[in-house]
């Protein structure tokens, strides 16, 4: 139960969006060397020192440079890898240099005002790029917006707080530990169903400029809520990303506390301590969760 695709956390079709950036950089380009050619009057010699001076100052912009990385430290992902500790540096160290000018983010634009209205506060995504191996992409949150608890299976994900402050609350399975049953919520089912043990890794404000966040398919937080305290924008890193025919889907969670059910009882846990534990229940998308796509207008990645 309460299983949503990718298309209902990261956005729909937003490749479409990026294939329309591309198409109009083409245009752009297009344009530009038709330009070029009709008032070309240098000799082919100065035009060959040109290219040569070009490729010595050429710079490659970061987010570049970070899909360029992604490309290599995810070439043979697949659900439940993890890479490796000089490749989780590397990518961590190209994220936590990212700037928000970098991917074209100013906390002045429309999608971070705040929203006067009775509904949660709508949440937008820019995608930048996605695969099969990895995907990349920008959450813009208004202040009080919430994305939800929900999970990452199978996936590690590299999160990079661009601007503003943010509460993290993570948790990862307690292996092992007894099951309880519960009965849901009356708004979201009227079903019994049952609760997992998990134990709180993250819960604390983030904010900008900080490291990069990484979670693991079996620890680091793999399910996480973000609350955004003030107006936020978080890049993401998946790999590999979510996935409904491998299996990798995007489920969503309401936690209770540890002393709610009979399971704790079969748990012998210091009483000073069970505030760190929590029971998990898979749910329904949440209905007053709202993520739009907007158009990615940072640097274009070249993917050759």
């Amino acid at each position: 139960m309460g299983r949503a695709t990718v298309a209902d956390i990261k956005g729909r079709d937003f490749s479409e969006l990026d294939k329309e950036a591309k198409a109009n950089t083409e245009n752009t380009n297009k344009g530009s060397n038709t330009n070029k050619n009709r008032n070309t009057t240098t000799s082919d010699s100065r035009g060959r020192k040109n290219r040569r001076r070009q490729k010595k100052t050429m710079v490659v912009h970061p987010v570049q440079r970070l899909f360029d990385a992604c490309k290599d430290v995810f070439a043979h992902a697949g659900t439940g890898f993890v890479p490796p500790p000089d490749k989780i540096e590397q990518l961590s160290a190209l994220l936590d240099e990212i700037r928000p000018v970098d991917v074209g983010l100013s906390p002045r634009m429309p999608f971070f005002s705040p929203q006067a209205t009775r509904r949660a506060p709508t949440i937008t995504y820019l995608h930048i790029h996605e695969c099969e191996k990895f995907s990349m992409g920008i959450f813009c949150l208004p202040p009080s917006g919430v994305l939800p608890l929900h999970n990452h299976p199978g996936m590690t994900v590299f999160s990079k707080l661009l601007f503003g402050t943010m509460h993290i609350k993570s948790y990862d399975w307690v292996v092992g530990a007894p099951s309880a049953s519960a009965v849901a919520e009356p708004s979201q089912t009227a079903q019994r169903s049952e609760v997992r043990m998990a134990k709180v890794k993250v819960d604390s404000n983030l904010t900008a400029p900080c490291k990069t966040s990484i979670l693991y398919p079996a620890d680091g937080g793999n399910m996480h809520c973000f609350t955004a305290v003030t107006a936020c924008a978080v890049l993401d890193v998946l790999g590999p990303p979510y996935s409904d025919l491998e299996g990798r889907h995007c489920t969503y969670y309401l936690a209770y506390p540890f002393t709610k059910f009979s399971g704790d009882e079969q748990v012998s846990i210091p009483d000073e301590e069970k505030d760190k534990y929590a029971w998990l229940q898979e749910r329904d998308k949440p209905e007053d969760l709202v993520v739009e796509g907007a158009l990615y207008t940072g640097p274009v990645i070249r993917e050759n």
